[in-house]
């Protein structure tokens, strides 16, 4: 279930970067392809095509790599060693059918050119950084906004002092080592998307290799610690973020966020939460499958197998992305996984920014809940009521006499 519902998400992320992967990919099957008569060789309208960043069919050329067998006699006349020109060897390799030895038997080693790499690297330097940026610092202009519009959700009620137990130790510590790992995890994922365009020219080249060498080894061992506290969160609190009806409530007056005196009822978590709950875990574990490919290399590939399934469904044919490639070189694998982790990362990143906010200085009383633990009594009846009341049930807390709880 949770690989389809990447798969899918990889289809959308894959419709919205086509053209600049239509820009870079030279690999798609064209309809006419008449580079037979050139012998492979680049015609005009190819060099006209790539100028225009249009695709350029690649078809046919990628079987002309050299027959052996057909080959004329080296003491005849224009006669090649082995059946095969130097252009045809470069495609061989370019389109990885050469035949490659080499000595080290590490991964990917035979791999002497990764033919897709420049989509990777115009999409890397172009889509992402500009669209992953532009959402970043759009969530903190709407932040701003409701800021100066709404103000501070202030607690309605009159205060009592009381003290409620909202979240154990153990349920803090989990969230601690989530949040914080994440936070570090998302500053030094950024140093390393961003450096060469913004920290270089501001540091020089020589503080940035400092910088990014440290980032490199907290970003790659941090990773651990994120996924532990995922495992936590989600072990602990997946029972109390079920949907139920009351949420309906909850959404249909935005929580209260926009008004004034509007509590709707809802338990430990309430619909708002329960949807960072399960971005966290979804996204949470997406991240970390393609992180430990990368942390791995050419050990886990994940997009081959992920095409395929994309493929069956029919979804990419639907969108206009044609086939997606099931065959793939180690390299590509990487880059793939470099892509996603990336865009995952700065969803994440943009829905938790919205998060802190409201669990700080967007609402008073909220920080308490994972600060301390304990939160104001009058807090907790008009954000959870239902919970409050659940609590008084079980005698874990005294009733209070007059309370206005929000009703069913």
């Amino acid at each position: 279930m949770l690989r389809n519902f990447i798969a899918l998400l990889l289809t959308i992320t894959l419709a919205s970067v086509a053209p600049a992967q239509d820009a870079a990919t030279t690999t798609d099957t064209p309809v006419d392809d008449t580079r037979a008569a050139t012998g492979g060789a680049p015609t005009l309208a190819d060099i006209m095509a790539r100028q225009n960043g249009e695709r350029v069919p690649n078809a046919t050329r990628e079987l002309l790599t050299g027959d052996p067998l057909n080959a004329a006699n080296v003491a005849n006349q224009l006669g090649t060693l082995g059946g095969a020109s130097d252009s045809e060897v470069y495609r061989a390799l370019r389109f990885g059918t050469a035949d490659v030895t080499v000595s080290t038997q590490q991964p990917a080693a035979g791999v002497l050119i990764q033919d897709r790499g420049m989509a990777w690297l115009q999409f890397r330097e172009g889509p992402l950084l500009t669209w992953g940026g532009y959402g970043m610092l759009g969530m903190l202009g709407l932040l701003v906004l409701f800021y100066l519009i709404r103000g501070r959700i202030r607690i309605d009620g009159e205060k009592t002092g009381n003290k409620i137990l909202r979240f154990t130790n153990v349920e803090r510590f989990g969230h601690w080592l989530f949040a914080g790992s994440f936070i570090l995890l998302g500053i030094t994922g950024l140093i390393s998307l961003f450096g060469r365009v913004a920290l270089i020219p501001l540091f020089g080249k020589e503080s940035f290799a400092w910088l990014a060498m440290v980032s490199k080894w907290v970003h790659n061992n941090v990773a651990w610690a994120f996924m532990l506290g995922l495992i936590m969160i989600t072990v602990m609190w997946i029972v109390h973020n079920i949907p139920n009806r009351h949420d309906l409530k909850w959404l249909a007056v935005g929580g209260g966020l926009f008004s004034k005196d509007v509590h709707p009822p809802a338990r430990k978590f309430n619909a708002g939460q329960k949807m960072i709950f399960w971005s966290c875990v979804v996204l949470g574990v997406s991240i970390s499958a393609s992180g430990l490919s990368l942390l791995f290399p050419f050990e886990l590939p994940m997009f081959a197998k992920t095409f395929e399934i994309l493929n069956d469904t029919g979804i990419p044919a639907l969108l206009g992305l044609g086939t997606l490639p099931e065959v793939m070189a180690p390299h590509e694998e990487m880059q793939f996984a470099q892509a996603w982790h990336s865009i995952v990362a700065f969803v994440f990143m943009i829905i938790i920014i919205a998060h802190i906010y409201l669990g700080s200085v967007g609402m008073e009383g909220a920080y308490d809940a994972m600060g301390t633990g304990e939160v104001e009594e009058q807090w907790a009846r008009e954000h959870h009521g239902l919970w409050v009341e659940e609590m008084e049930e079980k005698g874990k807390i005294p009733p209070k006499s007059g309370a206005a709880t929000p009703a069913e």
